[in-house]
């Protein structure tokens, strides 16, 4: 009966003995593997057990994580200008009366197409005609009274010359006591009322000169007055208002119909100061509609001078439209092409944070640990994204980098950008 608590308590030391003292020969063949390599490395020198001891954890690969990496290479990245704007038609004018009538043409409605030289409202011309008649006339009387002042002063030239040919005479006379002081004085009044003559004759025919040109103003005056009562368009397009109503009374500035053009269009946009020196004139430039249509288009305008208000600069793109699908005032996701840079293409779902809440990508270094690379999202599409802040080539994690952090030890499986 002795026995049992002996040998229990040689037990006892026995367990406690493996617990403690030979934990790791219990751990190794609780997991099968050899009892003898402790007794082995024991019989060893320090140096090769030592080697041995490290060369298991060199064959299981220290435990590393397996991940997916992309090989991606930098490409050239056509970092566009990204804008928002509207569309504006190139031409739009409100026709207006320069004259007071009545309407007697019948109206046109809103949405018709119009040429240039078309007929849009047409006014009663009243009594314009005959004034026009009364004009012509006065400058044909005007034009006839011209040979007359011309004679006139032919014949005031004239009697100045005579004038002063007997002024001459007499003085002569005079002088060899021929002739009397009476005659030599009444010579030369004669002298002078022929020079006041001719300075008349002038006069008047300076006078049917101004006359002959007033009756040309009247008659242009009038030939204005009647062009006015007919209003044209003045180039093609569509009519955005119905045209004034046939008799309806219109006066000077009253309007008469709206005119667009939308063939071509422009999308008009603002750049900020900042991004302004790399909009240049004759880039290209793609435009995304409220609608979801997409048209492509050339810069044509970039402002010189910045709006006061928002300090940007306005951009017009020039786009064609000959359907006239592209509507006035549509709201425009503009993007106008820009000096390339170099950037990657990746899935966005690599994208990561860092313990400190900072964007960027987890990618494999040269000694197969985890590495943490921040970027600059540059553009977002539909089959990736667009970042820059790597290097020229990175193995980047695409699948399980959510799992490992920075210095983890992982076993990458590698595929290339195109697969």
């Amino acid at each position: 009966m002795k026995l049992i608590p002996l040998i229990t308590a040689i037990l006892v030391s026995l367990g406690l003995y493996y617990l403690v003292i030979q934990r790791d020969t219990l751990l190794a063949f609780s997991r099968g593997e050899a009892a003898q390599a402790p007794l082995e490395s024991a019989a060893m020198p320090p140096e090769q057990a030592t080697q041995a001891e490290a060369a298991p954890s060199e064959i299981s690969g220290e435990n590393r994580i397996g991940v997916v990496a992309l090989h991606s290479k930098a490409q050239v990245f056509d970092s566009a200008v990204i804008l928002r704007g509207m569309t504006q038609a190139v031409r739009q004018v409100e026709l207006r009366a320069e004259t007071s009538s009545t309407v007697i043409s019948e109206p046109l409605r809103k949405g018709v197409q119009v040429a240039k030289g078309d007929v849009l409202c047409k006014l009663d011309p009243g009594t314009r005609p005959a004034a026009l008649l009364e004009a012509q006339a006065r400058l044909s009387e005007a034009r006839a009274n011209m040979p007359v002042s011309e004679a006139r002063l032919d014949e005031a030239n004239a009697k100045l010359n005579e004038a002063k040919i007997n002024l001459t005479a007499s003085e002569k006379l005079s002088a060899g006591g021929y002739t009397s002081e009476t005659k030599l004085a009444a010579s030369r009044a004669a002298e002078r009322a022929a020079v006041a003559g001719v300075a008349s004759a002038r006069g008047g025919l300076e006078t049917a000169r101004a006359g002959i040109e007033s009756a040309i103003a009247a008659v242009a005056t009038a030939r204005k007055e009647i062009e006015r009562l007919t209003i044209l368009a003045p180039f093609d397009g569509l009519l955005e208002s119905d045209t004034a109503e046939l008799g309806s009374l219109v006066l000077p500035g009253d309007h008469c119909a709206t005119v667009i053009q939308l063939d071509t269009i422009k999308v008009v946009g603002f750049v900020p100061e900042t991004q302004v020196n790399r909009v240049i004139l004759g880039a290209s430039a793609q435009a995304e509609l409220a609608t979801g249509a997409q048209v492509q288009g050339k810069v044509t305008f970039v402002s010189r001078s910045a709006d006061p208000a928002t300090r940007t600069f306005e951009v017009e793109i020039s786009v064609a439209n000959p359907d006239l699908a592209i509507r006035d005032g549509q709201t425009a996701n503009i993007a106008i092409s820009a000096q390339g840079s170099s950037a990657h293409k990746l899935p966005q779902s690599a994208l990561t944070l860092n313990k400190d809440g900072q964007l960027g990508l987890r990618i494999v270094r040269p000694d197969q640990t985890v590495g943490f690379a921040p970027v600059r999202l540059l553009r977002d599409e539909a089959d990736g994204v667009w970042v820059a802040g790597l290097p020229e080539t990175a193995d980047v994690i695409i699948t399980g980098q959510d799992y490992v952090i920075s210095g983890v030890a992982v076993a990458p499986s590698y595929i290339e950008a195109d697969q």
